[in-house]
């Protein structure tokens, strides 16, 4: 009976490759060919699954962020049976922050696609991501919950402070990077943010609802 072939199995195993070549060499250097070799698979074996160059990528990425999303529940498990909005929030945030070679992978090659799409019409044409407002929905809809428990400090405006918080970590995350701030110092920057926002550190019971931490993602975060 011949062998049946897992091709999820090789699908993840080709992405992965993708991952560690554009790691090493940077997105826009990498080519199917690259990829293959590392996979330990013939080109034409990541062209049957892949098609282009650009759907290779895509699937990368969307690789990489359920890897971001595993980050975040287990951020969120760690903080106890019951995190609250403020717990939620921080572990989305901190988790985004480039702080190890994982989450340094995915902050550098999610950058450098959005940085190659605006030039790139077969790259700007792929669904990038599945939601670009995901991950501002949620950090919203935690800051409202925040609100309703009178967990935030009186005058907010949910909506901007989430847009603003995306933005400081994804510019904290970049300058980690590049070697402009260190990890423990971008992640006082943040942590500081959300002492001005929330009135107590504590956990707190979140409202019904919470959303699903494991996909809020995207862009933006980083």
């Amino acid at each position: 009976m011949p062998k049946r072939v897992d091709h999820a199995e090789r699908r993840a195993r080709i992405a992965e490759a993708l991952v560690r070549v554009a790691a090493r060499r940077g997105l826009h250097a990498v080519g199917m060919r690259d990829v293959a070799a590392e996979a330990g698979v013939s080109l034409r074996l990541v062209q049957y699954y892949f098609e282009t160059k650009e759907k290779l990528l895509l699937f990368g990425l969307e690789r990489l962020a359920q890897g971001f999303g595993e980050r975040v529940a287990a951020r969120v498990r760690a903080a106890g049976d019951s995190p609250g909005p403020r717990a939620v929030v921080e572990a989305l945030l901190m988790a985004a922050l480039p702080t190890d070679e994982e989450s340094r992978t995915f902050h550098q090659l999610y950058t450098s696609y959005a940085v190659l799409s605006l030039n790139d019409p077969a790259l700007a044409a792929q669904p990038f991501i599945r939601n670009p407002d995901a991950a501002e929905d949620a950090v919203t809809e935690l800051l409202r919950q925040a609100q309703a428990a009178d967990l935030l400090r009186p005058g907010l405006d949910a909506r901007r402070e989430a847009v603003g918080l995306l933005a400081l970590s994804a510019g904290l995350g970049t300058s980690i990077l590049v070697g402009q701030r260190t990890p423990q110092y971008a992640t006082e920057v943040l942590r500081s943010h959300l002492d001005r926002i929330f009135r107590t550190h504590g956990n707190g019971t979140p409202a019904s609802g919470t959303p699903d931490p494991v996909n809020p993602m995207v862009p933006g975060m980083p």
